[in-house]
């Protein structure tokens, strides 16, 4: 593969050449994180300021601090079709998710332990689940077939009596395939075993119902759908039996102990607000961008494939494999012509081993390298796309000439 430092100088040595001028700057990484929408930030600055107080305490200040944590959990909730009293707030969509796997296996590990999830799963998930591994408990991941979605036959062939939870991802953060989890709840309902979904991904850019999806847990995330980094929130169904990891203080009904993160959470409420309200607005804008750009690469690029299910994945989320293309490369190519992307997820963006996603689906090592995940969001315009795909078939063509593994004679475009 071509070494990402040789891709570098070549492209800095290009730009020098070009000028530097101005260049259009696009935004295409959205399921990594999202800029704080102004409205939520308008909202946020008073807790940040004059509004200061402590919620457990009794004096005004307090109470207002409490009043305003209250008023999102409802937000939250109403996004959701969730009952206030059954929303935790948290740190982080991570937390939400160590919290679910972690709570359940200490309130339910005397009745059985064994854990069912998948292995496509966010590692929030994963490494929770192996850790929980080295305390005794027995984990089976599930497969997935070639777009990522997993069999609901297979759920039930897992199931045992010891069986005490169920963490399949509602939608996958790398590829975009939406799970049928109304089904894969319903099969662990009939067999009395708790279900948990990571919606890190899909709360705020499609329908999402705990009620309608017979879930007993929901993790969430802030900065996914416009309010700030640091805060996240759980579903827990009422008489769901957890246990707290986080101890200290009588917080969110002793279920998470810690001084609330006040002007997230406000954040996050008044971004639930607005996710909730703008929704079918949002998902229609996003639908049309996503499938424009899919086709602009698929009919401009040879040697390319699109990793996920081609309906049954998030309104903004395109991703896609090119053969003889390394993707550190592909994303440094990308950034200087002001264009952030990704290979996947944000969390794994240090390491050198290709997607356990896109191995997961069946794509080998070399062209699970070659990976670039563009996921879209509310500020995108088609004029964004437009300039992607005028410069990335360049790039990819460029990369391919400077690759050894490339057929002689290179690589054009269709």
């Amino acid at each position: 593969m071509v070494l990402a430092t040789e891709v570098v100088d070549e492209l800095y040595r290009i730009r020098s050449e070009r000028g530097k001028g101005f260049m259009r700057r696009v935004y295409l990484d959205h399921a990594a994180t999202t800029a704080v929408h102004p409205q939520v930030l308008q909202t946020m600055l008073p807790y940040l300021q004059d509004q200061f107080g402590n919620p457990s305490s009794i004096y005004s200040w307090g109470r207002e601090a409490k009043a305003a944590i209250e008023n999102a959990r409802a937000q939250v909730a109403a996004l959701i079709n969730a009952d206030p009293a059954e929303i935790i707030f948290t740190g982080s969509g991570t937390e939400a998710d160590n919290t679910a796997l972690v709570g359940v296996a200490s309130a339910l590990g005397h009745k059985g332990r064994h854990i069912i999830t998948s292995k496509i799963e966010h590692h929030a998930i994963l490494h929770t689940a192996e850790d929980l591994e080295q305390k005794g408990f027995q984990v089976t991941y599930l497969p997935v077939d070639g777009d990522g979605l997993v069999d609901p036959e297979d759920l039930k062939k897992a199931l045992t009596p010891e069986t005490i939870l169920v963490s399949i991802m509602f939608a996958n953060n790398e590829i975009g395939t939406i799970e049928p989890i109304g089904q894969l709840a319903q099969i662990a309902k009939e067999h009395g075993v708790l279900f948990h979904t990571d919606a890190v991904q899909a709360v705020g850019n499609v329908p999402v119902d705990v009620k309608e999806l017979g879930v007993d847990l929901l993790s969430l995330s802030g900065h996914k759908i416009y309010a700030p980094k640091g805060v996240g929130a759980l579903y827990v169904r009422r008489g769901t039996k957890i246990k707290p990891f986080i101890h200290g203080g009588a917080q969110e009904r002793k279920f998470r102990a810690g001084t609330e993160n006040v002007p997230g959470i406000v954040g996050l409420g008044k971004a639930a607000e607005l996710a909730r309200l703008e929704l079918p607005e949002r998902r229609a804008h996003l639908i049309e961008l996503r499938d424009y750009l899919i086709e602009g690469v698929l009919g401009s690029i040879d040697h390319v494939r699109l990793n996920g299910h081609r309906t049954c994945r998030l309104p903004g989320n395109a991703n896609f494999s090119f053969e003889f293309v390394e993707g550190e490369s592909l994303l440094l190519s990308l950034d200087l012509a002001g264009i952030a992307a990704s290979s996947g997820s944000a969390c794994t963006s240090g390491s050198l081993e290709p997607s356990h996603v896109l191995l997961a689906i069946g794509l080998p090592h070399e062209i699970a390298h070659g990976s670039l995940r563009l996921t879209l969001g509310r500020e995108n315009t088609k004029e964004d796309i437009d300039y992607v795909l005028s410069v990335l078939p360049d790039i990819v063509n460029r990369l391919r000439a400077m690759s050894p593994l490339a057929p002689k004679g290179g690589l054009s475009c269709v």
